[in-house]
């Protein structure tokens, strides 16, 4: 089989795909991917202003909810370009170094998005299971160093496979299954041993998509334990309350991460209309829900969110 590298003759791309079967309505199918970015953009960057601009959000619980907000503008960011451009202009092609900057970005933000939720956990952790040293604990160069090293863990995790994959022949076979690049996708076209990369992909299934969620199950083990021993049934719904906007955040991430992962190892053969849904669910439902999640159940940004709207809407004088 011929190979071909950004070496090769002549530039090399790789080509995107919609929405298999239904490639005449992609004009219709754009609809409802427009309102979901923007509901996205628009939910992501207000709960961002609200908090930089309300000096009595300053808070750990707030600045890590600014984290998730930020990574799931990057993660919107990421993917819409192409998307769009394909529905909207039918155009399928994309550079091999367009296509690997976005496979780094789409993925660094994916793994910081997991890397966000795991510190919100120990935030939760450390105000309901030691509440008295919560704000010595949770300094602002405390948080200011997870931040940095969610950026870190997630930049470094993503480098290697990069650069193990950019080094390989591709083939000419270079057709993607879906409408960004992915490495589980572009690995795929590699004509040339690949089992470098698998170990390598296989490790980092271990340390962030398997770990992470184990930590976040283990803290919030004890925070049940904890809020259990509390006699109050009001003081126990409030602090459990103080977590559900968290463990919905979660659920969100995981079940369809869960999902897509149980569809590409035990449904290989079911239809590509499948696979590219459980993709689309499984990129855009966090930076979707996220903001719409914690507009509804945190009363302070919800009340923040109306009160920057209706100043706004005021007329001009």
């Amino acid at each position: 089989m011929s190979k071909v590298t950004n070496a090769t003759q002549g530039p090399f791309y790789f080509l995107l795909t919609g929405i298999p079967g239904f490639e005449s309505s992609h004009i219709w199918i754009s609809i409802p991917f427009c309102c979901l970015y923007t509901v996205s953009m628009v939910g992501n960057t207000s709960i961002l202003a609200v908090i930089h601009t309300e000096p009595s959000l300053h808070q750990p619980m707030y600045l890590f909810l600014s984290m998730l907000a930020l990574t799931d503008l990057g993660l919107t960011l990421s993917t819409l370009p192409t998307v769009m451009q394909l529905l909207w202009f039918d155009i399928q092609k994309i550079s091999f170094e367009g296509c690997f900057a976005q496979f780094f970005f789409l993925h660094t933000f994916s793994f910081m998005e997991s890397s966000v939720l795991l510190a919100m956990s120990f935030d939760r952790y450390v105000a309901i299971c030691r509440p008295l040293h919560y704000a010595t604990i949770l300094t602002s160069k405390v948080i200011g160093r997870i931040g940095l090293a969610i950026l870190c863990r997630s930049v470094l995790a993503v480098l290697p496979s990069l650069f193990l994959l950019k080094r390989l022949p591709f083939c000419r076979s270079h057709l993607l299954s879906h409408s960004y690049c992915l490495h589980q996708d572009m690995i795929r076209l590699v004509c040339a041993d690949i089992q470098v990369n698998s170990w390598y992909g296989f490790a980092l299934v271990l340390l962030i998509v398997v770990m992470d969620p184990l930590l976040i199950v283990l803290s919030y083990t004890v925070i049940l334990r904890s809020i259990l021993k509390v006699t109050s049934v009001a003081e126990r719904l409030r602090a459990l309350n103080n977590c559900l906007s968290h463990m919905l955040a979660v659920l969100v991430l995981y079940v369809p991460m869960v999902g897509i992962s149980m569809t590409h190892r035990f449904a290989k053969h079911a239809s590509p209309l499948i696979h590219v849904i459980m993709a689309n669910v499984y990129l855009l439902a966090p930076p979707v829900m996220n903001p719409i999640i914690y507009s509804v159940k945190t009363k302070q940004i919800h009340q923040r969110i109306i009160h920057l709207f209706s100043q706004r809407d005021m007329p001009l004088r």
